[in-house]
Protein backbone atom coordinates (compact mmCIF):
# COMPACT_ATOMS: atom_id res chain seq x y z
CA UNK A 1 0.00 0.00 0.00
CA UNK A 2 1.21 3.52 -1.21
CA UNK A 3 -0.49 5.12 1.67
CA UNK A 4 -3.03 6.46 0.00
CA UNK A 5 -6.70 7.24 1.61
CA UNK A 6 -9.58 6.33 -0.55
CA UNK A 7 -12.57 7.89 -0.36
CA UNK A 8 -15.70 5.97 1.77
CA UNK A 9 -17.14 4.09 -0.80
CA UNK A 10 -21.49 5.67 -0.87
CA UNK A 11 -24.08 3.87 1.02
CA UNK A 12 -26.68 2.41 -1.63
CA UNK A 13 -29.44 3.54 0.24
CA UNK A 14 -30.49 6.84 1.91
CA UNK A 15 -32.01 6.54 5.16
CA UNK A 16 -35.59 7.51 4.85
CA UNK A 17 -35.18 11.17 6.32
CA UNK A 18 -32.43 11.50 3.43
CA UNK A 19 -34.82 10.75 0.75
CA UNK A 20 -37.94 12.79 2.07
CA UNK A 21 -35.62 15.55 1.97
CA UNK A 22 -34.56 14.99 -1.91
CA UNK A 23 -38.33 14.85 -2.89
CA UNK A 24 -38.67 17.84 -0.62
CA UNK A 25 -36.88 19.52 -2.48
CA UNK A 26 -37.84 18.57 -5.63
CA UNK A 27 -41.32 19.72 -5.17
CA UNK A 28 -40.92 22.62 -3.04
CA UNK A 29 -38.31 24.32 -5.77
CA UNK A 30 -39.89 27.43 -7.09
CA UNK A 31 -38.55 29.94 -9.78
CA UNK A 32 -38.94 32.92 -7.41
CA UNK A 33 -39.53 36.33 -8.87
CA UNK A 34 -40.96 38.68 -6.27
CA UNK A 35 -40.32 37.94 -2.82
CA UNK A 36 -36.78 38.45 -2.52
CA UNK A 37 -35.58 39.68 0.69
CA UNK A 38 -32.51 42.29 1.12
CA UNK A 39 -30.45 40.13 3.39
CA UNK A 40 -27.25 39.12 2.27
CA UNK A 41 -26.62 35.31 1.67
CA UNK A 42 -23.44 34.10 3.82
CA UNK A 43 -20.58 33.23 1.98
CA UNK A 44 -20.13 29.67 3.34
CA UNK A 45 -24.16 29.06 2.49
CA UNK A 46 -23.27 30.74 -1.29
CA UNK A 47 -20.17 28.40 -1.69
CA UNK A 48 -21.96 25.49 -0.84
CA UNK A 49 -24.22 25.92 -3.81
CA UNK A 50 -21.76 26.68 -6.00
CA UNK A 51 -19.95 23.45 -4.76
CA UNK A 52 -23.38 21.51 -5.63
CA UNK A 53 -23.54 22.71 -8.84
CA UNK A 54 -19.58 21.95 -10.29
CA UNK A 55 -20.40 18.49 -9.18
CA UNK A 56 -23.24 17.89 -11.32
CA UNK A 57 -22.68 15.24 -14.13
CA UNK A 58 -21.18 16.28 -17.68
CA UNK A 59 -20.39 14.38 -20.50
CA UNK A 60 -17.03 13.17 -21.12
CA UNK A 61 -16.69 14.78 -17.41
CA UNK A 62 -15.98 17.96 -19.47
CA UNK A 63 -16.92 20.60 -16.91
CA UNK A 64 -18.26 22.68 -19.38
CA UNK A 65 -19.30 25.10 -16.71
CA UNK A 66 -17.88 29.13 -15.62
CA UNK A 67 -19.30 30.76 -12.43
CA UNK A 68 -20.03 34.36 -12.34
CA UNK A 69 -21.04 36.29 -9.08
CA UNK A 70 -22.88 39.69 -9.69
CA UNK A 71 -23.48 42.12 -6.51
CA UNK A 72 -22.59 45.26 -7.32
CA UNK A 73 -26.13 47.22 -8.49
CA UNK A 74 -24.48 49.16 -10.85
CA UNK A 75 -24.01 45.80 -12.94
CA UNK A 76 -27.61 44.58 -11.92
CA UNK A 77 -28.92 47.46 -13.02
CA UNK A 78 -27.64 47.04 -16.69
CA UNK A 79 -28.83 43.77 -16.66
CA UNK A 80 -32.24 44.91 -15.44
CA UNK A 81 -32.33 47.25 -18.57
CA UNK A 82 -31.87 44.73 -21.27
CA UNK A 83 -34.46 42.77 -19.33
CA UNK A 84 -36.98 45.67 -19.65
CA UNK A 85 -36.03 45.66 -23.10
CA UNK A 86 -36.66 42.47 -24.05
CA UNK A 87 -39.56 42.27 -21.82
CA UNK A 88 -40.98 44.97 -23.70
CA UNK A 89 -39.92 42.96 -27.10
CA UNK A 90 -41.68 39.55 -25.74
CA UNK A 91 -45.39 40.94 -24.83
CA UNK A 92 -45.82 42.03 -28.21
CA UNK A 93 -44.87 38.20 -29.61
CA UNK A 94 -48.21 37.11 -27.49
CA UNK A 95 -51.92 37.32 -28.62
CA UNK A 96 -53.59 40.73 -27.43
CA UNK A 97 -56.08 38.75 -24.83
CA UNK A 98 -52.66 36.95 -23.22
CA UNK A 99 -50.68 40.80 -23.86
CA UNK A 100 -52.20 42.42 -20.56
CA UNK A 101 -51.71 38.84 -18.42
CA UNK A 102 -48.12 38.87 -19.67
CA UNK A 103 -47.39 42.30 -18.74
CA UNK A 104 -48.38 41.91 -15.44
CA UNK A 105 -46.74 38.85 -14.49
CA UNK A 106 -42.99 39.48 -12.02
CA UNK A 107 -40.70 37.73 -14.25
CA UNK A 108 -37.34 38.80 -12.59
CA UNK A 109 -35.28 40.05 -9.52
CA UNK A 110 -32.76 40.89 -10.69
CA UNK A 111 -32.38 44.02 -8.26
CA UNK A 112 -34.18 42.65 -5.38
CA UNK A 113 -32.06 39.66 -5.04
CA UNK A 114 -28.48 40.01 -3.19
CA UNK A 115 -26.35 37.53 -5.45
CA UNK A 116 -27.15 37.52 -8.95
CA UNK A 117 -25.22 34.19 -10.08
CA UNK A 118 -24.04 33.37 -14.15
CA UNK A 119 -23.68 29.77 -15.70
CA UNK A 120 -22.11 29.72 -18.72
CA UNK A 121 -20.76 26.75 -20.65
CA UNK A 122 -17.25 26.77 -22.72
CA UNK A 123 -18.16 24.21 -25.40
CA UNK A 124 -14.48 23.74 -26.44
CA UNK A 125 -12.86 23.19 -23.15
CA UNK A 126 -11.98 19.41 -23.75
CA UNK A 127 -11.35 19.62 -26.90
CA UNK A 128 -12.77 18.94 -30.15
CA UNK A 129 -13.73 15.46 -29.28
CA UNK A 130 -15.22 14.39 -26.21
CA UNK A 131 -16.67 11.11 -25.04
CA UNK A 132 -20.36 11.25 -25.03
CA UNK A 133 -20.31 13.91 -27.41
CA UNK A 134 -18.98 12.54 -30.51
CA UNK A 135 -23.02 12.03 -32.08
CA UNK A 136 -25.16 14.44 -29.55
CA UNK A 137 -23.27 17.96 -30.05
CA UNK A 138 -25.89 19.92 -27.46
CA UNK A 139 -24.55 17.24 -24.88
CA UNK A 140 -22.48 19.78 -23.05
CA UNK A 141 -25.15 22.49 -22.86
CA UNK A 142 -26.91 19.73 -21.15
CA UNK A 143 -24.48 19.04 -18.62
CA UNK A 144 -24.62 23.02 -17.96
CA UNK A 145 -28.36 22.81 -17.22
CA UNK A 146 -27.59 19.87 -15.10
CA UNK A 147 -25.24 22.43 -12.85
CA UNK A 148 -28.29 24.89 -12.57
CA UNK A 149 -30.52 21.76 -11.11
CA UNK A 150 -27.99 21.23 -8.77
CA UNK A 151 -27.57 24.56 -7.63
CA UNK A 152 -31.24 25.08 -7.54
CA UNK A 153 -32.69 22.25 -5.54
CA UNK A 154 -29.69 22.79 -3.02
CA UNK A 155 -30.76 25.99 -2.60
CA UNK A 156 -33.84 25.16 -1.71
CA UNK A 157 -32.57 22.96 0.97
CA UNK A 158 -30.67 26.20 1.95
CA UNK A 159 -33.87 28.03 2.22
CA UNK A 160 -33.04 30.29 -0.34
CA UNK A 161 -34.88 31.21 -3.22
CA UNK A 162 -33.91 30.92 -7.06
CA UNK A 163 -35.23 32.70 -9.95
CA UNK A 164 -34.02 31.94 -13.63
CA UNK A 165 -33.73 34.79 -16.17
CA UNK A 166 -33.91 34.33 -19.94
CA UNK A 167 -35.57 36.84 -21.10
CA UNK A 168 -32.92 39.08 -22.69
CA UNK A 169 -30.40 39.37 -25.29
CA UNK A 170 -27.76 36.60 -25.06
CA UNK A 171 -25.38 38.89 -27.09
CA UNK A 172 -25.75 42.30 -25.02
CA UNK A 173 -25.74 40.43 -21.76
CA UNK A 174 -22.15 39.43 -22.56
CA UNK A 175 -21.38 42.71 -23.76
CA UNK A 176 -22.09 44.11 -20.24
CA UNK A 177 -20.46 40.95 -18.18
CA UNK A 178 -17.50 41.23 -20.30
CA UNK A 179 -18.37 37.14 -21.21
CA UNK A 180 -15.66 36.02 -24.26
CA UNK A 181 -18.18 35.46 -27.29
CA UNK A 182 -16.66 31.35 -27.45
CA UNK A 183 -18.48 31.14 -24.07
CA UNK A 184 -22.44 30.28 -24.16
CA UNK A 185 -24.81 31.57 -21.17
CA UNK A 186 -26.52 29.06 -19.79
CA UNK A 187 -28.58 30.50 -16.87
CA UNK A 188 -28.91 34.34 -15.21
CA UNK A 189 -29.89 33.38 -11.69
CA UNK A 190 -31.46 35.31 -8.62
CA UNK A 191 -30.39 34.01 -5.27
CA UNK A 192 -31.60 35.04 -1.80
CA UNK A 193 -34.07 34.92 1.08
CA UNK A 194 -37.24 34.59 0.27
CA UNK A 195 -40.51 35.73 2.10
CA UNK A 196 -42.56 32.89 1.26
CA UNK A 197 -42.85 30.08 -1.32
CA UNK A 198 -45.67 29.71 -2.78
CA UNK A 199 -47.74 26.26 -2.85
CA UNK A 200 -47.55 25.98 -6.68
CA UNK A 201 -45.23 27.25 -9.63
CA UNK A 202 -46.71 31.32 -9.77
CA UNK A 203 -47.45 30.50 -13.64
CA UNK A 204 -49.77 27.68 -12.67
CA UNK A 205 -51.26 29.91 -9.89
CA UNK A 206 -51.90 32.70 -12.49
CA UNK A 207 -53.60 30.16 -14.63
CA UNK A 208 -50.77 30.62 -17.27
CA UNK A 209 -51.04 27.25 -18.00
CA UNK A 210 -51.25 23.83 -15.83
CA UNK A 211 -49.59 20.96 -15.07
CA UNK A 212 -49.38 18.54 -17.77
CA UNK A 213 -51.38 15.33 -17.09
CA UNK A 214 -48.51 12.50 -16.85
CA UNK A 215 -50.24 9.81 -18.70
CA UNK A 216 -50.57 12.31 -21.59
CA UNK A 217 -46.95 12.61 -21.71
CA UNK A 218 -45.79 8.63 -21.63
CA UNK A 219 -44.95 6.26 -23.92
CA UNK A 220 -43.88 2.66 -24.14
CA UNK A 221 -41.80 1.42 -27.13
CA UNK A 222 -42.85 3.15 -29.83
CA UNK A 223 -44.23 7.41 -29.65
CA UNK A 224 -47.78 6.86 -28.95
CA UNK A 225 -47.85 4.12 -28.05
CA UNK A 226 -49.86 3.92 -24.69
CA UNK A 227 -50.41 1.30 -22.13
CA UNK A 228 -53.12 1.07 -19.17
CA UNK A 229 -51.04 -0.75 -16.45
CA UNK A 230 -49.99 -0.37 -13.06
CA UNK A 231 -47.46 1.95 -14.02
CA UNK A 232 -49.76 4.37 -15.76
CA UNK A 233 -52.34 4.02 -12.55
CA UNK A 234 -49.67 4.67 -9.80
CA UNK A 235 -48.16 7.55 -11.57
CA UNK A 236 -51.61 9.21 -12.12
CA UNK A 237 -52.23 8.15 -8.11
CA UNK A 238 -48.64 10.07 -7.36
CA UNK A 239 -49.19 13.34 -9.75
CA UNK A 240 -52.81 13.35 -7.72
CA UNK A 241 -51.49 13.82 -4.89
CA UNK A 242 -48.56 16.08 -6.05
CA UNK A 243 -50.85 18.37 -6.95
CA UNK A 244 -53.14 18.61 -3.47
CA UNK A 245 -49.91 18.40 -1.42
CA UNK A 246 -50.35 14.69 -0.30
CA UNK A 247 -47.01 13.51 -2.06
CA UNK A 248 -44.42 14.05 0.78
CA UNK A 249 -46.88 12.74 3.15
CA UNK A 250 -48.71 9.86 1.43
CA UNK A 251 -46.14 8.12 -0.79
CA UNK A 252 -42.58 8.38 0.69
Amino acid sequence: MDGTTLPIQPEIDFCENDRHGVYRAIFERRDVRGQFKPDPVEDDKLARLITAAHYAPSVGFMQPWDFMVVKQQEVKQKVHDLFKTAHNEAADMFEEERRETYRSLKLEGILESPVNLVITCDRSRSGPVVVGRTHQKTMDLYSSVCAVQNLWLAARAEGLGVGWVSIFNEKAVKEVLGIPKNITVIAYLCIGYVSHFYQKPELEMANWRERLAIEDILHFDQWGQSEQNSLTQTLKDQQAAAQEGRFLSEIL
